[in-house]
């Protein structure tokens, strides 16, 4: 059916009301939703901040601690800060070592570790946490990406021996022949492997370390309780972002870091030569396939986790961690426990799980988060 001009007019007049009366409500509701980055560089908006219980949260809460989450943490404090108005959540991320350390001298009122605390650790917690004690509280999950910047050289595939064998200074060139082997076809070029480690305490390079040392133990000989990069040589940069910075602006590098850096900053990430019938790929897929064979080893309302570092299960890739945040069972302080418990409430619930696939971290096996959310309510 033909509309006339002067009812085409009206029609379009009406359209634009429309538009523009839907627009209005989009920005009024603008504060109930916020946005996620997504794989591709895009955004994705998350649940309505609405949903979140602020629960009495008020004022400032201090946190320090893994850089590896600090991407999750961005979206996490972004949408409760949209929610539960007056409240600021200030994250640092300064490494696990440095969250940590803050935790036990009462700076903090929780600290984000890619490891679970030491037994030593527990007990200097102890001090701040009156009538208790720091328990591990994982939060969230994700692979540990091997970035590298070779031209000509889009899919490149290590296996664990190698790969030690790089970060300990014993292979040196990018065409040595056990790279080539696992390589074929590939244009490796005759110079210099610039390898790039943390300079500061990392939960991320403990992990490292866990899995050379399991999957690897001929190979790599060094502690791998240890944050501080344990081998000689390599160059070094502070932080997860420090160190993807080095190797996106050097031609020849290779470091490790959380793989939400690695899509940021458009690096090329490893493969791995686990054993299985293909090698696996740096994926939030491929890590949770990984966590979610994971053991609950803490006992009470600890849970800390054994990882499988040397799995060899199809899709499985084996360089995981999970970042633990870090609070006191009893004896926190008043004035910051509300905000304390909402946040942490949030970040573990369906909806905070939810955002962080989006963004290339992996969310908690469900069994782990029902844990957690059964301890947090109970923090005192």
């Amino acid at each position: 059916m033909k509309l006339s001009r002067k009812n085409g007019l009206r029609a379009s007049a009406i359209g634009a009301l429309v538009v523009s009366g839907a627009l209005v409500l989009s920005a009024c509701g603008s504060d109930n939703n916020t946005e996620t980055p997504t794989k591709d560089g895009g955004t994705k908006t998350s649940a309505a901040a609405s949903d979140i219980d602020c629960a009495g949260a008020k004022g400032q809460l201090l946190a320090a601690g893994s850089s590896a989450q600090k991407n999750a943490m961005d979206l996490w404090v972004k949408n409760f800060q949209a929610a539960c108005e007056g409240v600021e959540i200030n994250y640092q991320g300064i490494g696990s070592g440095g969250g940590i350390t803050k935790f036990n001298q009462g700076q903090v009122a929780f600290a984000g570790s890619d490891s679970a605390l030491k037994d030593e650790e527990v007990a200097e917690s102890q001090k701040i946490c009156k009538g208790g004690k720091g328990v591990n509280l994982p939060m969230v999950g994700g692979p540990v990406a091997i970035g590298y910047k070779l031209e000509g050289v889009d899919n490149l595939v290590l296996d664990a021996s190698t790969m030690a064998k790089i970060f300990d200074n014993k292979i040196t060139k990018w065409n040595d022949p056990a790279i080539a082997k696992l390589n074929p076809g590939a244009k490796l070029p005759d110079s210099t492997i610039q390898a790039f480690h943390r300079s500061d305490e990392s939960g991320t390079t403990q992990n490292l370390g866990k899995y050379l040392s399991t999957a690897a133990a001929a190979d790599w000989k060094h502690d791998p309780k240890s944050k501080s990069w344990p081998a000689q040589g390599g160059q070094a940069a502070n932080g997860s972002s420090g160190v993807a910075t080095a190797v996106k602006d050097a031609e020849g590098s290779i470091g490790y870091f959380e793989l939400s850096y690695a899509t940021s900053n458009k690096i090329s990430t490893v493969s791995i030569a686990t054993g299985a019938s293909a090698p696996v790929a740096a994926t939030s897929e491929n890590a949770s396939k990984a966590i979610a064979a994971a053991k609950v080893k803490g006992t009470g309302n600890d849970v800390a986790l054994s990882l499988d570092y040397a799995t060899k299960a199809e899709g499985a890739y084996p360089i995981v961690l999970v970042t633990y945040e870090i609070a006191c069972d009893k004896g926190n302080k008043a004035e910051t426990l509300p905000t304390l418990k909402a946040f942490l409430n949030y970040t573990v619930s369906e909806e905070g799980q939810k955002v962080l696939a989006d963004a290339d971290y992996a969310p908690l096996p469900a069994e782990i988060a029902a844990k957690v959310r059964a301890i947090v309510p109970t923090l005192s």
